[in-house]
């Protein structure tokens, strides 16, 4: 039988993604309310700007006082998409300590404080879940914290931004520049007009270190996350790219050492072969290739972001955390027990391409392969043009250390005849 009373809800931001949930709990209430067993009431919406027309939610909801909603105590749970770090740590905190539930979009707080909120989640017995923070609608958290609960997890290897992903579709599909790409973006509303954190690579960064936790029951946070952007990525890397099957992603990648001792967390553009699954990832599109034991290879693919697919992502857990409320339990916490140890950058062991320029005379190639030997790093092909004077030389290597890779290149920076490494770029999901 349904319960009469209904559970409340607070919600806490009411943007693109906000005005989407509470859309959504008002047009499908009825069955919400069936899903969950009780009827889910809108209580209250705290917002930064009061006067502004909200299409569908009763003005008296409205308040600019986000503490005091939190504190109420007749809060069943909250839901927080207004992003960064404060105040919005604050206010998860004080609406668990004052008996609610949280379901947050929130990927920089999780990132960096993931272990923080889950201990006062514990401490106080109520559900943290953050189902939208990675990679939007695809249901991705939920499958590795409970579908995955009994397998392990060896790598999860990922497209979670989709503003970098449409940059790079469309610089591999029309031959554009980054910069040109990049407005393109802008002018359809897929790229911020501020872009850094997406092309830097801080948003995949921060998605990575959630994954990255989850996946292999450790403590990954943010600053053990090797990030690269890609706005270095150049019309001349895609040739290079098509020249050897491949096109260029901007890559989250987690992964267990081969000794199952360790973990790392990297993002960076890397190529990838044009048969691999991710490579056929077009637009603003999201996906997620997870490798485990047992289950084998999954993918996970999706809208990656927006209000409609987020707000999605945002109701699944509603629904969840409603659900174990009326049932009185909990879900899922925070599952740290491997406690593995992230390694550098440095002991990453993958391919690499790297174009040189180099001068146009004999003995050049014997003297580059010559360091790629003294540093460890096996040469598996090597391509050469050039005319009057002046050569490009592209390597690909076979797997080696980032760190190896590292000092080869340093080596061959210093070599009288190699005038500049134009691009150095890793090659993956091979």
């Amino acid at each position: 039988m349904m319960r009469t009373r209904p559970l409340k809800v607070a919600l806490l931001g009411c943007g693109v993604v906000g005005s989407e949930v509470a859309r959504i709990m008002t047009t499908h209430a009825d069955d919400l309310a069936a899903r969950i067993g009780a009827p889910v009431e809108l209580a209250g919406v705290a917002v930064r700007r009061p006067d502004r027309v909200r299409e569908g939610i009763d003005p008296a909801l409205v308040t600019t006082d986000a503490t005091a909603l939190v504190k109420r105590g007749d809060i069943d749970v909250v839901v927080e998409v207004i992003g960064g770090i404060e105040p919005a740590r604050t206010l998860i905190t004080t609406a668990m300590e004052h008996g609610a539930s949280v379901v947050s979009a929130n990927k920089a707080l999780l990132a960096q404080d993931g272990p923080a909120l889950h201990a006062v989640a514990a401490g106080q017995g109520r559900d943290l879940y953050y189902e939208a923070a990675v990679a939007g609608a695809i249901p991705l958290i939920r499958p590795l914290r409970e579908s995955l609960a009994g397998d392990k997890v060896n790598r999860v290897l990922g497209i979670v931004n989709g503003t970098t992903n449409f940059i790079l579709d469309a610089m591999d599909s029309t031959g554009a520049g980054y910069q040109e790409a990049l407005d393109e973006a802008t002018a359809l509303g897929y790229a911020e007009a501020d872009p850094t954190a997406d092309v830097e690579g801080f948003d995949a960064a921060a998605k990575a270190a959630i994954l990255a936790g989850i996946a292999f029951h450790t403590r990954v946070r943010l600053d053990d996350v090797h990030r690269e952007g890609m706005t270095e990525v150049t019309a001349a890397d895609f040739a290079s790219a098509k020249e050897m099957g491949c096109t260029i992603k901007l890559l989250a990648i987690c992964e267990r050492a081969a000794d199952g001792a360790s973990v790392t967390a990297r993002v960076h553009p890397a190529m990838i072969p044009l048969s691999h699954p991710l490579a056929n990832v077009r637009g603003a599109y999201n996906a997620v290739f997870v490798e485990a034991e047992a289950a084998g290879q999954l993918m996970f693919y999706g809208p990656g972001a927006g209000g409609a697919p987020t707000a999605s992502a945002v109701l699944g857990d509603l629904v969840a955390v409603c659900r174990n409320r009326l049932g009185g339990g909990r879900g899922p916490g925070e599952s740290a027990y491997a406690a593995l140890p992230v390694s550098p950058m440095g002991e990453v062991v993958t391919r690499y391409h790297i174009s040189l320029d180099v001068a146009d005379k004999p003995g050049v190639l014997a003297q580059v392969a010559t360091v790629f030997a003294e540093h460890g790093v096996s040469i598996d092909t090597v391509r050469q043009s050039g005319k009057d004077g002046e050569a490009s030389l592209v390597v690909v290597t076979h797997r080696a250390s980032d760190a190896a890779l590292g000092g080869t290149v340093e080596a061959l920076r210093k070599l009288d005849t190699v005038r500049g490494v134009a691009s150095i770029m890793r090659v993956e999901g091979e």
